[in-house]
């Protein structure tokens, strides 16, 4: 993106309707939090709500810590790694069963059958059948984009328009000129939608999987990733750094979403164009 169309970009009217929409956002959370120091009674849910100067507050004294952004490396390493092996296997897979019918026939049956089971409630089992706990997140965090991710990918393969593999076969294309030439391309904005699905999936995944196992921290706490930094400190009676924990869950999901929007711009440029 070249200086102009970033300077164009950021001063642009949804831009700055969306700086006034968390503005406004903030506005009413304070004023909402502080009904009962400005009101004299404490509104329902919103007064309980920590209000966002203590959440800032809360949030400055956290920068120093190395705790905290211990919290952040792990999350963000276990959602990497998970979402990475789903992208690796999955993406083979989905393309496997789009373009074999007898793999189809063989993997869609099981497939179907373990989609459904949501990744949180394989936790009991991955705790008790890997051998370490960190293993055990990171595969709860595979599969809340393993699923996606395949059955995006076997989603694009299938709706590519009959007339692309006839007109290549007339063409003379061999089978594996038509998978690189029509089936990859085509499936690619499909791939593109299942990664990002996927990550958004992943986060939420992971958080929970953190405060189910304990994350994985040593004693004291510490580096037990994000959900578990929210989980302590809920034990700890800390509703400001809760919320901290909450908005710091949202900054990663949107700047790795952020990351795979551009690079799915990147290896999809045509899209651009409609």
């Amino acid at each position: 993106m070249n200086l102009n169309r970033f300077k164009k970009t950021l001063f642009s009217r949804s831009t700055l309707r969306g700086i006034v929409g968390i503005v406004a956002f903030l506005v009413l959370w304070e004023a909402g939090s502080q009904s009962k120091q400005w009101l004299g009674f404490a509104l329902p849910w919103i007064g309980q709500v920590p209000a966002p100067t203590a959440v800032l507050k809360a949030w400055i004294g956290l920068v120093g810590d190395s705790g905290y952004w211990q919290s952040w490396y792990m999350s963000l390493i276990r959602v990497l790694t998970g979402f990475l092996v789903a992208m690796l296997i999955g993406i083979p897979f989905g393309l496997l069963m789009a373009v074999s019918k007898t793999f189809r026939s063989l993997a869609f049956p099981s497939f179907e059958l373990l989609r459904p089971i949501p990744p949180l409630a394989w936790v009991p089992a991955s705790i008790i059948f890997w051998p370490t706990q960190e293993l055990s997140i990171t595969f709860v965090t595979f599969l809340g984009a393993f699923f996606t991710v395949v059955i995006n990918v076997l989603g694009g393969a299938k709706s590519i328009d009959i007339r692309y593999f006839q007109s290549a076969q007339a063409m003379g294309a061999s089978q594996w000129d038509i998978f690189r030439r029509v089936v990859f391309p085509a499936t690619l904005p499909s791939i593109v939608v299942g990664a990002a699905v996927g990550m958004g999936i992943t986060w939420e995944v992971v958080v929970a999987a953190e405060m189910i196992s304990g994350g994985g921290s040593q004693a004291g706490g510490s580096g037990g990733g994000l959900g578990f930094f929210i989980w302590n400190s809920y034990v700890g009676g800390s509703y400001a750094q809760i919320v901290v924990g909450m908005i710091s869950i949202g900054v990663a999901g949107y700047l790795c979403s952020a990351t795979l929007r551009a690079l799915g711009g990147f290896v999809t440029p045509w899209l651009k164009k409609r």
